[in-house]
């Protein structure tokens, strides 16, 4: 089923007499419970866009990348920086803004820009009883409902379809540059992104690379604001072996590459997703038993690759935090479960609003592998 209008996917979901798997772009590896695909592809197009009042509304169904040219077109961007799950996952398909929503991708700028709840406005969806939902406003300073609005964001569709999201925007920046450090263990380059986020000088990103060798932090703004801040910024690290990356496209790719998760593509093996405070970052990674990693926000989320059928949870007994299995085999989902598991506290809740904007189970059977942090 594909509806082209919001009032066609309320009739079908309003009539719904079994579970309903809802599928937007097909990307991130949805996995899918039984019932039928009920696709968001055809409820597309930007409705508003203002510029200058940096505010975005646009169907659920629309590419990503339709939303990044319009915006790129006026020198703007979504500043959470959605992940593109393609190369990490092999999945074809793109990318709908709806799904970057329902997930709450966020990528490496999440650490200074906020996640992509935090650029959420107001939202538009179906819930389980076939009621259209407005919530939240297209403005700033229009937030009668924000909680709610917040509450979609992350929900992986568990409480209702998405038809339309209102988002902030904010200007693309003159440049960027990366101070890449080199020779650092977990430990160490864990600190030094800790330093630099703890800085005055604006770091909009803290990655750590261990095959590469490399731990980055990217600085960005106007041209001469983004050369002193790095000048000073390396001076934080004296005796380090450090570089300065400042070609625009060079330090767009290596982020894109953090963002999404690269150097992980084409290797065989589960991938996860761990996220924990980053000062225990460092202890976990090493009992985690997985065969590479990778750590961005500054510490505070761990990509891991590890053996096929390899339970990770089971390293992270003592230590606060959650893991997500992003990419496995159908059968190690079923097993090991793609969330993980939440305390019994938050489990009540959780229950109970999806009894109340899904009261008749019609997309519990739909769960996306991104986590919602």
């Amino acid at each position: 089923m594909r509806p082209e209008t919001e009032d066609e996917l309320a009739e079908i979901v309003a009539g719904a007499r079994g579970p309903l798997a809802v599928r937007g772009g097909g990307t991130r590896g949805m996995v899918q419970g039984p019932g039928d695909v009920l696709e968001t592809g055809g409820l597309t197009g930007i409705s508003l866009y203002e510029p200058g009042a940096l505010t975005l509304v646009v169907r659920a169904g629309t590419p990503l990348t339709e939303v990044e040219t319009a915006l790129a077109a006026e020198g703007q961007r979504l500043a959470f920086e959605p992940m593109d799950h393609r190369g990490l996952v092999g999945s074809g398909g793109s990318p709908t803004i709806g799904g970057v929503v329902a997930a709450n991708v966020s990528g490496p700028r999440r650490i200074q820009a906020g996640a992509c709840r935090d650029a959420l406005l107001g939202v538009r969806f179906v819930d389980g009883a076939g009621q259209v939902v407005r919530n939240g406003g297209r403005v700033m300073k229009n937030v009668t409902g924000y909680d709610l609005v917040k509450l979609l964001a992350g929900s992986r569709g568990a409480l209702g379809v998405l038809t339309e999201v209102s988002l902030k925007v904010l200007p693309v920046p003159e440049t960027q540059a990366t101070l890449v450090l080199r020779g650092l263990d977990a430990g160490e380059a864990v600190a030094a992104m800790s330093t630099g986020l703890g800085s005055p000088f604006e770091v909009t990103g803290a990655a750590h690379l261990p095959a590469a060798d490399e731990t980055c932090l990217r600085i960005e703004g106007f041209a001469d604001s983004v050369a002193y801040r790095l000048g000073r910024l390396a001076e934080l690290f004296p005796g380090h072996d450090a570089q300065h990356e400042t070609d625009p496209e060079a330090v767009a790719a290596r982020w894109a590459g953090v963002r999404d998760v690269a150097p992980f593509h084409g290797r065989d093996g589960d991938v996860w997703r761990v996220s924990v405070r980053p000062s225990a970052a460092p202890d976990l990674a090493q009992r985690l038993g997985a065969e590479a990693l990778m750590f961005d926000w500054g510490g505070g989320l761990i990509w891991a690759l590890t053996p096929p059928g390899h339970d990770l949870r089971a390293a992270m007994t003592g230590t606060a935090g959650h893991a997500t299995l992003v990419r496995a085999a159908p059968e190690t989902h079923a097993a090991l479960g793609t969330l993980h598991p939440e305390p019994a506290a938050v489990a009540r809740l959780t229950d109970g609003l999806r009894r109340r904007f899904d009261p008749n189970g019609l997309f519990s059977g739909t769960t996306a592998a991104p986590a919602a942090a």
